[in-house]
């Protein structure tokens, strides 16, 4: 149990396979030349090996045209919530996917986007009080550059129960295993308080919320940001980490500092208990297409930052493409394949979405894991996750020139004998060469078996 003030304020239990999952977001119209569900589950397999535990499927039903953007379409313009995207298949084809994944230990979930649907969705036609208006009488889009999409009203008790409905239905039909929301936090926090229940009883989900309490206000596109949601206490298990994620664009753009990682652990902590998931990461579908590649973004600093969000407390998430080493913005509403090429990344990514699976001190919300700043040089971050003698100890190097961390007091679990994870090779903390982070590099050492 934890003794933070506030733990008895959020009281979602985390499904069991949660607590070592890493996630894994997949773009199925760009995955693959074909873009299908088949086409996509023949990668199962390579994502298992990987570490994968949760395959996080975009928007899966049928777009809108009225108001459509670019040749395809936003996948987050709905025009039918019970329905299936033929561009990616049947219902049986998701069926089958969900299936796959569950027989290699993977779970399933699927984008959902309750707050707007797209302009010719049938129940504007069939229930118009189930949307909102202007003065005029005119839809509205939930922002003002969203013109695909009109607002839902959620006022409205019967539009709930719909979607409380909509949302059984996939866990029925497909035996689909939870939910990313999209923008969760313009939806009232109340509809997802109800939905949860409603869920649960057909088995333990996972529920992931696009939104963020930490970011301050203002500094998205979302015009009714909201940081006092209380998402996480009753409905979701996890949210983005978009606080840290932009401060890692800062950081590489040379507008804040490495220590200022901390300011944010302790944001974090001061209004969340250990036992509460964020999840972290380098890309996502919108960060790609809109803000640009962790290429263009973070430069030399893309793959320390990798290793940053995947070993911090937290779950990590990996966009389609990263483990190819994407290096370009995928079309948003167009098809626009991603070339894999020989997955260069892939063994790097392995190595990290392994470690955070099997380590018992990388665990999910588990307060009994002990977190370590180590001091050093301002372009060094250091940090030991340690919990019941097993630790794994983090050096990142943000400059351009070799760095060494200096000698400090260290936890027991430290002073052991170590296995630098990316090397293979056996070492002591004591020694120069395992202290010693090359340019733009790290060290993930792990104590050894």
């Amino acid at each position: 149990m934890t003794d933070h003030p506030l733990a008895s304020r959020f009281v979602v239990r985390h499904p069991e396979w949660a607590a070592n999952a890493t996630i894994y977001e997949v773009n199925v119209r760009n995955y693959t030349p074909e873009g299908t569900f088949r086409a996509f589950e023949a990668h199962l397999p390579r994502l298992a090996k990987m570490g994968v535990v949760i395959v996080w499927l975009m928007p899966v039903h049928p777009i809108g045209e009225i108001g459509r953007k670019g040749a395809l379409g936003s996948p987050y313009a709905v025009r039918d919530y019970f329905g299936v995207n033929a561009e990616f298949g049947t219902l049986e084809d998701l069926r089958h996917l969900v299936q796959a994944a569950h027989a290699l230990g993977m779970k399933v979930i699927l984008d959902w986007v309750a707050n707007h649907t797209s302009r010719d969705n049938a129940l504007i036609e069939q229930h118009p009080a189930w949307y909102q208006h202007d003065a005029q009488g005119q839809l509205v889009p939930p922002v003002a550059d969203w013109t695909d999409v009109v607002a839902l009203d959620y006022t409205n008790p019967e539009m709930r129960a719909y979607m409380v409905e909509a949302l059984c239905y996939w866990v029925r039909a497909a035996d689909v295993d939870g939910y990313r929301c999209d923008v969760a936090g313009l939806v009232p926090t109340g509809f997802w308080d109800e939905a949860r229940p409603a869920l649960e009883a057909l088995k333990p989900v996972f529920m992931l919320a696009e939104w963020d309490e930490l970011y301050p206000s203002g500094g998205l596109t979302w015009e009714e940001f909201n940081s006092d949601t209380h998402l996480l206490e009753k409905a979701f298990d996890m949210s983005f980490g978009l606080r840290l994620h932009y401060l890692l664009d800062q950081i590489a753009e040379g507008k804040a500092a490495l220590a200022d990682i901390d300011t944010y652990l302790a944001a974090e902590r001061e209004k969340y208990p250990p036992t509460v998931y964020l999840m972290h990461f380098t890309s996502n579908h919108d960060v790609n297409s809109w803000d640009g590649t962790e290429y263009e973004r973070l430069g030399p600093l893309a793959l320390p930052f990798a290793v940053l969000t995947a070993l911090l407390p937290g779950m990590p998430m990996l966009y389609s493409g990263q483990e190819s080493g994407l290096d370009r913005r995928l079309a948003f509403f167009d098809k626009d394949p991603i070339a894999w090429g020989s997955y260069p990344l892939q063994d790097f990514y392995t190595k990290l979405l392994q470690l955070k699976k099997r380590h018992p001190a990388l665990r999910n919300g588990d307060p009994e894991s002990r977190f370590q700043r180590l001091s050093g040089p301002a372009g060094l971050y250091g940090f030991i996750r340690e919990k019941a003698g097993a630790a794994v100890i983090v050096l990142l190097n943000a400059t351009a020139e070799a760095l060494v961390l200096p000698g400090q007091k260290m936890p027991v679990a430290a002073q052991k004998g170590l296995f630098d994870v990316f090397s293979g090779a056996q070492c002591t903390l004591a020694q120069l060469p395992a202290r010693t982070v090359p340019a733009h590099g790290w060290r993930v050492l792990r104590t050894r078996d």
